[in-house]
């Protein structure tokens, strides 16, 4: 599969009305442009060789450099949960094969450049999403599914021992009127989407979109 290497950390922490998530708002220029996310990027050459050194090793280091150049925040390329890989269609004007990883964030402030990064929030998956329906705020898909699956942990400490009970989550992006489809749903394969049978899909309804999964 073509495309850039790129790897993204999803930094958690507790707050009083439960689990909360870093996303940083992108200007209006380049890739995302406008659009809230989490610290990430595209694997530069000082994170090493894949070849080498494999591909887990050095996207982790490229998750926390990003981390820190985008954020001022310190993250341990070891202590980095697999979360997802997401590889876009076909049709995407740039490929980034992202590598998501999960980080309990520590104390320290976080910066932004006022350039890149507009601002920064703590916020709560939930929030995030509704605010998404409202309008006032762009997510990629990628980023809503995160949080999506986010909002089913209470804590940092749920959010980090779910992930790491099982393999991360992987999705291949097909695309078909109104809908995002991924392997295991029933019009994967034919872009049939009223084809009857197994669900794993997100319905990009203007108003509120919706992740149906089913067996």
């Amino acid at each position: 599969m073509t495309g850039e290497p790129a790897a993204t950390v999803v930094p958690l922490r507790d707050a009083p009305g439960g689990l909360e998530v870093l996303m940083l708002h992108r200007s209006s220029r380049g890739a995302f442009g406008g659009m809230w996310v989490f610290p990430g990027g595209r694997v530069d050459p000082e994170d090493g060789d894949p070849a080498v050194e494999g591909v887990d090793a050095v996207a982790r280091r490229a998750a926390a450099r990003e981390a820190m150049e985008e954020a001022a925040l310190i993250v341990d390329p070891a202590t980095l949960v697999p979360f997802a890989h997401w590889t876009p269609p076909p049709q995407a004007p740039r490929r980034y094969l992202t590598w998501f990883y999960l980080a309990p964030a520590g104390e320290e402030e976080i910066v932004v450049d006022g350039a890149e990064i507009q601002r920064h929030e703590w916020v709560s998956p939930a929030e995030m999403m509704r605010r998404r329906d409202l309008g006032e705020v762009e997510l990629a898909p990628p980023t809503w599914m995160t949080l999506w699956r986010l909002a089913q942990s209470a804590t940092v400490a749920d959010a980090l021992n779910a992930a790491a009970a099982q393999e991360p989550e992987m999705f291949e992006t097909r695309v078909a009127p109104g809908m995002m489809l991924w392997e295991g749903d029933a019009g994967y394969e034919s872009g049939d989407t009223t084809l009857p049978g197994p669900r794993r899909r997100l319905i990009v309804d203007p108003d509120a979109w919706r992740y149906e999964e089913s067996a």
